[in-house]
């Protein structure tokens, strides 16, 4: 139950809707669950020798339905640093990055 999903969602404008979808399927799931802390999405612009960056959704094990649902690849867990909240509790941060605090 440690395996991480990832999607590109495209670079930092075409981003915004598929990042909005993601939201709006992620609350719903999220609720149902019981708004569970180790239940969160995680976005960061990556460039890897591009001229533009490119956002990546990284989708928690407790978000895999969420990331299902996306067509979202098995990852490693990212590295915290860059990263943003997409979707899920503040808390997220602390429940599933426990190193950082």
């Amino acid at each position: 139950m440690d395996t991480w999903y990832s999607k590109e969602l495209g670079d930092g404008m075409m981003a915004a809707t598929p990042s909005a979808e993601i939201e709006d399927v992620f609350l719903r799931l999220f609720d149902a669950a019981g708004k569970p802390l180790s239940m969160a999405v995680f976005t960061r612009p990556e460039s890897e020798g591009r001229l533009h960056c490119e956002i990546i959704a990284y989708f928690s094990p407790a978000a895999k339905d969420v990331a299902k649902a996306f067509d979202a690849q098995p990852c490693g867990k990212p590295a915290r640093a860059g990263l943003g909240l997409l979707a899920g509790d503040e808390l997220s941060w602390s429940a599933l990055f426990p190193e950082r605090d």
